[in-house]
């Protein structure tokens, strides 16, 4: 049996037009298939404003919590004469939301965070497993979290995979037999501690590559709002070139710097077992778009350009000015590891070492609590991580044109460099 795993990201269903477009899409097509849906446009992001006003203030956010509510709801008034089931069915979930935020005691974060905003992606799965049913198109919604099992490392949990596969086989495989679709949702999974766990921040991607891996399926796709992988974000560079062909060991490369194409995770379950990975557009669903495949080079080889705004700069030194030695350097790493800090960059000399990371207001306090015992801390926020793959001195040259530069660091193949200072804490 020939299985095909889809996934459809935030920007592919944030509107009831979006969804009709992914029945277009599914319709095109008769497969067997199992497809993997996003929270609907930026309903994560706000479900993190909801997390961190609970979680710093001990306040609900109402006003947030009854956007999110009337913007679902229009969606379905859009999509359905008759709201009927789904309708109620979405204002109970909703109702479940707020029990859910108002039920965490304020001392852990990422627990709270992963059951909270889990609610995206059961919110539009379930929407769209509804309407796809009221268009003839038949499907299974199955909870992810019942089927992709983790350890409890909450925030950016670990995949258990002897534990999924045996719940892929047991669940997922049967209903294929039964369904040509099965819809669930990405991000999300079930730990080992039995509460809701998250793959890391737009591990949708990721939550595919899983399925795809386990059922061995003939290919993957995510379906973007661009033409396929292009050498940069067209919001950012006005030239763009699509990449037609990519070999697996670059799309890790480029996913480790930050590529927000694919999600870090995602290549490593498909190269495995050889399945190639489709980017397409769901704006031109018939284009050719890029796959990422067993090749020996990129075709075409252009610069790669990769941005990371929000970067924080924590530069970190002894005391008392002695050398900067492994056994120091150890220390801070396992408070790095501590509050779940993934370094983009680093840069050490004689008595200082250097960490450039995504920026989290609501643990910079704690890390520099637990720093500020052993050494003197200074940190910069509002930076922005640049990454050259592929680099030429022309391409270096236009991109780092004005800025002020903190750090820089060249390979034979990456530039990266830090950019725009403005200090603004030092402890």
């Amino acid at each position: 049996m020939n299985i095909y795993v889809e996934k459809f990201g935030g920007a592919s269903v944030n509107s009831a037009a979006a969804v009709k477009n992914v029945e277009h899409i599914i319709s095109a097509e008769h497969k067997k298939r199992v497809v993997v849906i996003s929270a609907m446009g930026k309903t994560t992001n706000k479900l993190e404003v909801i997390i961190n006003k609970w979680y710093s203030d001990g306040e609900f956010y109402d006003e947030g919590f009854d956007e999110l509510k009337e913007y679902h709801n229009q969606i379905i008034k859009e999509l359905f004469a008759n709201g009927g089931d789904t309708s109620a069915a979405v204002d109970n979930m909703f109702e479940e939301l707020k029990q859910c935020v108002c039920s965490f005691k304020r001392d852990d974060y990422n627990l709270l965070y992963d059951a909270v905003v889990s609610y995206g992606e059961k919110l539009s799965t379930l929407i769209v497993s509804a309407y796809l049913n009221s268009k003839g198109i038949n499907n299974k919604l199955v909870k992810a979290y019942e089927v992709i099992k983790t350890d409890s490392n909450h925030r950016d949990a670990n995949v258990c995979w002897d534990e999924t596969q045996k719940q892929v086989d047991e669940v997922l495989s049967p209903l294929l037999n039964e369904y040509d679709l099965v819809i669930t949702q990405g991000f999300i999974a079930g730990g080992s501690d039995g509460k809701m766990t998250t793959l890391g921040r737009e591990g949708s991607d990721f939550s595919a590559a899983v399925l795809a891996h386990c059922l061995q399926a003939k290919s993957m796709t995510v379906w973007k709002d661009v033409p396929g992988l292009l050498n940069a974000d067209p919001k950012r560079i006005d030239k763009t070139v699509k990449i037609v062909s990519m070999p697996y060991t670059e799309a890790v490369e480029l996913s480790y710097y930050g590529a927000s194409v694919i999600h870090p995770k995602t290549v490593k379950p498909l190269e495995n077992k050889q399945i190639p990975l489709y980017i397409k557009s769901f704006v031109n669903p018939s284009q050719q778009g890029t796959v990422i495949c067993k090749s020996e080079s990129v075709c075409p080889i252009v610069p790669n350009y990769i941005f990371k705004d929000n970067q924080i700069l924590l530069s970190i030194l002894p005391k008392d000015l002695s050398f900067l030695a492994e056994s120091k350097i150890s220390i801070i790493f396992s408070v790095l590891a501590k509050h779940k800090i993934r370094v983009n960059l680093m840069q050490n000399s004689a008595i200082s070492f250097s960490v450039c990371f995504d920026e989290n207001r609501n643990l910079l306090p704690a890390l520099l609590e637990d720093l500020q015992e052993e050494f003197n801390v200074r940190y910069n926020t509002g930076l922005q991580l640049v990454t050259v793959r592929h680099y030429t001195q022309d391409a270096v040259r236009e991109i780092i044109k004005g800025k002020r530069i903190l750090i820089e660091q060249k390979s034979r193949i990456t530039a990266q460099y830090l950019i725009n200072s403005a200090v603004i804490g030092t402890n």
